[in-house]
C-alpha cells in the first residue's frame, strides 16, 4: 500500500472528521485524482518534441499519458485543428498517491531556490494548481539526455467544497506551502 494512503486511513482521516467537526465518514476530504499536464508548444515545428514529452510524463507517472490536440485553428501560432499539442495524465487510487509522495518528499525540494508552494492557488472549489518549469526535478528523467526543458502542470482534486479544508488535507500530505511573510513589527 501506498505510503500517503495508509497514512491517510490510519490518522489524516480521523484529524480532519475531528477538525472541522464532520459526523459523517463520507464528507471527511479526501483525494480523488491528479492531473499532470504537458503542453508542448513546439510540436507544431519537432513532431518527435511531442514523444519526447509523453516518453519523460510515462515515466514520471508510471501511466501512459494520452496525446491532446487543438481544438482549434490559431494561425498567428502556426496551429491547424487536430495537430498533437500536448500530453496528460490522470491518476487515481494507488498511483496518485505514490505521485503526490514523489512530489513532495523527492521533487520539490529539488528544485533550486524552493522556498514553499504558493498557498493560494486553489480555486475555490478545493482543487489545487502548481506548475513545475522543468521535469529534470523528478529522479526518473536523465538531465543529460534532456535536450529543451519541458514544464508541468499538476491540478491536485479533492471532494472538499472548500479551500480551507483541501489546505488542511495536503498539509497533512506534508505539501510545503510558503509561510505568510512577516509584517514590519517581525510578527
Amino acid at each position: 500500500m501506498a505510503r500517503l494512503l495508509e497514512q491517510y486511513n490510519t490518522t489524516i482521516a480521523a484529524e480532519l472528521a475531528a477538525k472541522f467537526s464532520l459526523s459523517n465518514k463520507m464528507s471527511t476530504p479526501k483525494l480523488e485524482k491528479i492531473v499532470v499536464n504537458m503542453g508542448v508548444g513546439r510540436a507544431t515545428q519537432d513532431k518527435a518534441a511531442i514523444e519526447t514529452a509523453a516518453d519523460g510524463l510515462s515515466r514520471i507517472t508510471g501511466q501512459k499519458p494520452l496525446v491532446t490536440k487543438a481544438k482549434v485553428s490559431v494561425s498567428g501560432f502556426r496551429l491547424r485543428e487536430g495537430n498533437e499539442i500536448g500530453c496528460k495524465v490522470t491518476l487515481r487510487g494507488k498511483r496518485m498517491y505514490e505521485f503526490l509522495d514523489r512530489l513532495i518528499s523527492i521533487a520539490l525540494p529539488r528544485i533550486r531556490d524552493f522556498r514553499g508552494v504558493n498557498p493560494n492557488s486553489f480555486d475555490g472549489h478545493g482543487n489545487y494548481s502548481l506548475g513545475l518549469a522543468e521535469q529534470v526535478v523528478f529522479p526518473e528523467i536523465d538531465a543529460d539526455k534532456i535536450q529543451h526543458a519541458q514544464g508541468m502542470d499538476i491540478t491536485i482534486v479533492t471532494n472538499s467544497s472548500s479551500d480551507e479544508q483541501a489546505r488542511a488535507l495536503l498539509a497533512a500530505f506534508g505539501m510545503p506551502f510558503k509561510r505568510p511573510a512577516a509584517g514590519k513589527d517581525g510578527k
